[in-house]
């Protein structure tokens, strides 16, 4: 009987004190079970302040001498103007680039007098009609897409004065009678610096061609146009991305003098090569590269530009038809 009295005892006594361990440190709920070990408990100490304790301010920057900058404004862009010369200088450039063309240039011509008055009353007019005046002695391809024709003229546009004749070279511009071939619009085209243009990358399609030349060919982007669906008799219009470009050197070369574009306007690889060197329509580019890091790299490091460059390409058509004939069935033939 003693003994139970004692173990009554000794229970009674423990609860109590559990009771009051309880009550003054209870567990967290977050709390793991001893058997974890130290080593995995994330039990962290309370460091929430009592009621009625006191919270230091937040912390806050000193205060300076210096007052605040205002974000300062990018520098302005100063847009070199246009070279502009005298007519005599430029009629002297003209003459020293039509000799280089003559002997850099694969079939290069001075045409007939006939045919360089077509050139020039004809692109005098374009310009005319579309409001761009020149103002200063500049250089202006000229195109006609005439299918008889199908050849380019360099023309030195002056503001007061005749214009003249460099000279120029075959080109193909767009044919009829291949679905999704475009004939190529007549107007005035702008090589603007709102658009970059590009360089070929020399890849060949499944027949080994390179549509757009040898490796590192310019490519001139004149732009989204309006063109003639050369496959259709309903005298249908589409938009196609009007480009100056080469053509493949070593298999459709020798085609150039005849239509044979999607749209585009063909040039030799000579000419190609000689625009870009002397930058001959690149006159607004040229601008942009003196604050536009990707014009820069666009343009040849050894480039010599002229001082007559230009920044326009007129497509004429000299034939007795406003348009090219279209072949009725074209619609019907399959892809080549």
């Amino acid at each position: 009987m003693r003994d139970v009295s004692s173990l009554t005892r000794f229970v009674a006594l423990l609860s109590v004190s559990t009771t009051l361990v309880v009550g003054v440190a209870p567990l967290a709920a977050c709390a793991r079970p001893d058997s974890a070990g130290p080593e995995l408990s994330t039990h962290q100490p309370d460091t929430t302040p009592s009621l009625g304790a006191s919270v230091p301010p937040p912390a806050s920057n000193p205060p300076t001498d210096t007052p605040p900058q205002p974000d300062l404004a990018p520098p302005p862009i100063d847009i070199p103007d246009l070279p502009v010369v005298s007519d005599e200088a430029a009629r002297e450039e003209a003459s020293r680039l039509a000799v280089l063309m003559k002997h850099n240039i694969k079939g290069f011509s001075t045409y007939t007098p006939e045919r360089r008055k077509a050139f020039l009353t004809l692109a005098k007019d374009a310009v005319t009609q579309a409001d761009m005046p020149v103002s200063r002695p500049q250089l202006v391809m000229v195109v006609d897409r005439n299918e008889k024709v199908q050849h380019l003229d360099y023309v030195l546009a002056l503001p007061d004065a005749p214009w003249e004749s460099l000279g120029g070279t075959p080109v193909s511009t767009g044919t009829t009678g291949r679905k999704y071939y475009y004939i190529t619009p007549t107007g005035v085209f702008q090589n603007t610096a709102d658009r970059l243009g590009y360089r070929a990358e020399g890849t060949k399609n499944k027949y080994g061609i390179r549509g757009i030349g040898a490796k590192g060919s310019r490519v001139w982007d004149m732009g989204w146009q309006t063109a003639m669906k050369g496959w259709l008799p309903r005298h249908e219009t589409g938009q196609i991305r009007l480009e100056i470009h080469a053509t493949d050197p070593q298999f459709l070369e020798w085609r150039l003098g005849h239509p044979a574009s999607e749209g585009c306007i063909r040039i030799p690889a000579t000419m190609n090569k000689f625009m870009d060197h002397y930058g001959l329509i690149d006159a607004l580019y040229e601008q942009a590269a003196s604050y536009d890091p990707r014009f820069q790299a666009l343009l040849p490091k050894d480039r010599q530009p002229t001082q007559i460059a230009g920044d326009l390409v007129v497509v004429i058509d000299s034939g007795p038809l406003t348009e090219p004939k279209i072949d009725p069935i074209a619609d019907k033939r399959p892809l080549p």
